[in-house]
């Protein structure tokens, strides 16, 4: 049985405005699905012979993959929270170690997958990964190489060599992301195929090797699971100890030092969906070659990915344009300059500002909150709460609220008080007072809060009991 691993961490900054420091691709809605891209990724999996997926993912995005992973079914899928990225090496030795640690003799066959990957055929990819599994049980360590349709600079390579069995090959060398004249001969050759970052093999031949190649990267990593603790569904490991390690990527640490590699190669619609014109590539479009979502007039356009979350957006006689439009940014790019998004998200940063962080709607363990408008002392925000779940019993020292329930019912505590709140009443929180929300019913809770104070920061909260771990 294969047990996947899906790589959830990172925070790019290649799709601002819709991706986000708290919010970034891999939890995003980027194509047609409805679902996420760790969703789809979650979903490719159906039908497989798998065991609950465990996820790799940041300390900060832990309630957003959770809520994920539970609409997806998986809500018991344990998830190993990285206090700080140490690329993919580390990632994958702290899942690798997990699994080993109820695997007995047994070597268990993990599946590496990244969260923010497309994947359009997912027969394909599924037969491809059964290939794999005859490897990868004979101790190979097997990845995945995109078979090319046209020179691509964006990603390294995998140069083949003998066909060991239907798709399956020896890996001569990995090579880095060239130029185009260069990936011009890899396409011609035949010979090389982009390299996915998806890979199939035992957790243990993965550790052994590790332990050849990068013995300070394995040390580090135990001495960090050797101090675990665990919070509901979450293992958080050593903050401390897990500083100490490396950063290093699986390609550099073992990949491309083992004896050992092989290569399954797939044709299967992949993408790492790494820029916006990425995603115009993918996306369908109309006749005049547009990529439309959400309320758009395009008159006279060729070529535009325009993207509209929150309002109309117009585009008129433009051509080879990407525009996205969210409730508090707007990005227009040609499709050329993509790629120095990142340089506007780092002037953003370096300004002091917050749009690089989140969006107004923020996402918490027990619902979501929307930032509707705020001013000098005031701050108005809708809150929805979920069916049974329930805010930190706290208190605020530079802010009152007021709370008008718009549908549902709230249990509010005040003090000593604890009552109900119906639709169309409200109640007020004075400064300094301890209290909570809780939906006692079976529908959302909606409200409007109205915060009223000399400071109205997020970090002006004093917990005293959660449920989610964050006291």
């Amino acid at each position: 049985m294969i047990h996947p691993v899906i790589m959830a961490g990172g925070t790019g900054s290649r799709l601002w405005p819709l991706s986000r420091q708290l919010n970034p691709k891999q939890f995003l809605k980027l194509t047609d699905s409805p679902l996420s891209m760790l969703q789809s990724t979650v979903a490719r999996l159906d039908g497989m012979d798998t065991q609950n997926p465990l996820l790799i993912c940041n300390e900060e995005h832990r309630f957003l993959a959770a809520e994920q992973m539970r609409q997806s079914g998986h809500e018991d899928s344990c998830i190993i929270l990285e206090p700080c990225g140490r690329n993919t090496a580390p990632a994958i030795a702290l899942a690798a170690l997990q699994l080993c640690e109820s695997a007995g003799s047994e070597d268990p066959l993990m599946l590496v997958l990244a969260a923010d990957h497309l994947i359009t055929d997912v027969e394909a990819f599924q037969d491809g990964v059964k290939k794999a599994v005859p490897l990868a049980k004979q101790g190979k360590l097997v990845t995945f190489g995109i078979i090319p349709h046209q020179p691509e600079t964006g990603y390294g390579y995998i140069h083949r060599s003998t066909e060991l069995a239907t798709d399956c090959y020896s890996v001569d060398g990995f090579v880095e992301k060239p130029d185009l004249e260069t990936a011009k001969t890899y396409l011609e050759s035949g010979e090389y195929l982009w390299n996915s970052g998806m890979f199939l093999f035992g957790a243990k031949q993965y550790l052994a090797e590790l332990e050849l190649h990068r013995p300070d990267i394995l040390s580090a990593c135990r001495a960090a699971m050797a101090d675990t603790s665990e919070d509901l569904h979450f293992v958080r490991v050593s903050p401390e100890l897990f500083a100490n390690c490396p950063s290093e990527s699986v390609d550099y640490a073992v990949m491309e030092k083992t004896n050992h590699a092989v290569v399954v190669s797939l044709d299967a619609g992949w993408s790492d969906i790494g820029s916006w014109s990425a995603l115009w590539d993918v996306s369908e479009k109309d006749a005049n070659g547009n990529s439309l979502s959400g309320d758009v007039i395009a008159h006279q356009t060729s070529n535009t990915l325009v993207r509209a979350d929150s309002r109309l957006v117009a585009a008129i006689g433009v051509d080879d344009l990407v525009i996205i439009e969210t409730n508090d940014a707007i990005l227009v790019a040609h499709k050329d300059k993509v790629q120095d998004v990142k340089a506007v998200v780092e002037q953003i940063r370096n300004d002091g500002r917050h749009e690089h962080m989140n969006h107004r709607e923020v996402y918490r363990p027990w619902g979501v909150y929307d930032s509707i408008d705020s001013g000098p002392r005031y701050q108005v925000k809708r809150i929805t709460v979920k069916p049974g779940a329930k805010l930190s019993v706290q208190m605020h020292h530079h802010r009152a609220e007021h709370w008008i329930v718009v549908s549902g019912t709230a249990r509010v505590t005040n003090g000593e008080k604890t009552y109900l709140v119906t639709e169309n009443q409200s109640t007020y929180i004075p400064i300094g007072q301890v209290h909570s929300l809780e939906n006692p019913g079976v529908i959302n809770l909606e409200l409007i809060e109205v915060q009223s104070g000399s400071y109205l920061g997020e970090d002006d909260i004093v917990r005293y009991e959660d449920r989610y771990g964050r006291k």
